[in-house]
């Protein structure tokens, strides 16, 4: 909904007024009839209360129906983050939608992704202990299969520098060296068919890390952040398996939880998240530099929109003086499939004043990048 519309008023009130204003306001199609199916499916209820029922049948506004769950994340999508998080309150304290965390068949029917588990994660709080097990496990269904696809792409990353004077017995693809087989098997060209032969297969060794390095994740978790939150915690989880890599997760808002101790298991680490609130981001930075013992050896990732809700001088003082101590430091303002980035320019640019790398990226393309600077 564009605010340069001629109807962007006239809109917003056939939103705000509801499906009883569409015969002197009009329909709407889109985006926005999708905003006003989602709004009426909750705030319809206020009609019922006072007596009005959804008409049926034939002519209905009654728009199609969608399950509790659907609905849920539909408004994910929709509205701005700090609205959806006003509607599920008044979804759970004032309409009393339980079966939003009552009812176990309704999990069932539904395909477990990443969209699903964003929407768990946003009330698994607030579950009644009998449903939390369910809850769990259609988590961990998700973050398993985001796990499977990680790992291959992380341990390839950090498989090592191939070292093309140095021969290999492990016969992977990734070491296959296509040059010193073809010459080592040119003898066996054959004439007649135009092929050679190839019956000694060359591979190239790869040199591994003998120094230990520290990974230190300090990771938003307001609600807009949901995505990189989820492939945050399953990169700790594959990182922290490598050999010779030490890794520390912090979560943050305007508060602080180090998750450090059990980033073993990326389900537990996003059952600690609490999303929305405020964000001091210099206040989580700062606490971070308590796992630099050894500065030149040490990865600083900073997972955030930038979006500052304190003063940012503490934030800088703490960037630079990582910078001085050559503390290796990446900011990104999405770690997600889409690599997507949203981000406060002013104070993102700043950063990189400082010395610190800025962007987005895909969780594959930032094991690339680990794996780069740890060599």
């Amino acid at each position: 909904m564009s605010e340069r519309d001629p109807d962007h008023a006239k809109r917003r009130w056939r939103l705000a007024l509801g499906r009883y204003a569409e015969r002197q306001l009009g329909g709407l199609s889109g985006s926005d009839g999708r905003a006003d199916r989602a709004l009426d499916y909750l705030y319809g209820r206020e009609y019922e209360k006072r007596g009005l029922h959804r008409p049926s049948g034939p002519g209905s506004l009654d728009p199609t129906q969608m399950k509790a769950l659907d609905w849920l994340g539909e408004a994910r999508k929709l509205f701005p983050q700090s609205v959806f998080e006003v509607m599920q309150d008044h979804a759970l304290d004032r309409y009393e939608l339980s079966d939003l965390l009552d009812d176990p068949k309704t999990l069932d029917s539904l395909e477990p992704n990443q969209d699903l588990l964003k929407t768990l994660l946003s009330f698994h709080g607030r579950a009644k202990p009998e449903m939390k097990d369910k809850l769990r496990q259609v988590a961990d269904a998700v973050i398993q299969d985001i796990l499977r696809r990680l790992k291959s792409d992380v341990q390839r990353a950090f498989s090592g520098r191939r070292n093309p004077f140095k021969r290999s017995h492990v016969t992977s693809a990734a070491n296959f060296d296509w040059r010193g087989t073809l010459r080592r098997n040119l003898k066996n060209y054959d004439p007649e068919s135009g092929r050679i032969i190839a019956d000694d297969l060359r591979f190239i060794a790869r040199e591994r890390r003998h120094l230990p390095w520290s990974v230190v994740l300090c990771v938003d978790q307001s609600g807009s952040m949901t995505d990189s939150i989820i492939h945050s915690a399953v990169m700790a989880a594959i990182l922290s398996g490598l050999p010779g890599v030490n890794v520390s997760m912090v979560l943050f808002d305007t508060s602080i939880l180090d998750v450090t101790d059990r980033l073993t298991d990326p389900l537990e680490t996003l059952l600690s998240v609490q999303l929305g609130g405020g964000t001091d981001i210099g206040r989580a930075v700062e606490y971070c530099e308590r796992f630099v013992d050894t500065p030149e050896r040490t990865v600083f990732v900073l997972i955030s929109d930038f979006a500052e809700g304190a003063s940012p001088r503490r934030l800088y003082r703490s960037v630079a003086r990582m910078n001085e101590a050559k503390v290796r430091m990446i900011g990104l303002s999405a770690l997600d499939d889409l690599g997507d980035p949203y981000m406060d320019k002013q104070i993102a640019g700043r950063l990189a004043g400082l010395g610190m790398k800025i962007g987005a990226m895909t969780p594959d393309r930032l094991a690339v990048w680990l794996a780069e600077v740890m060599r």
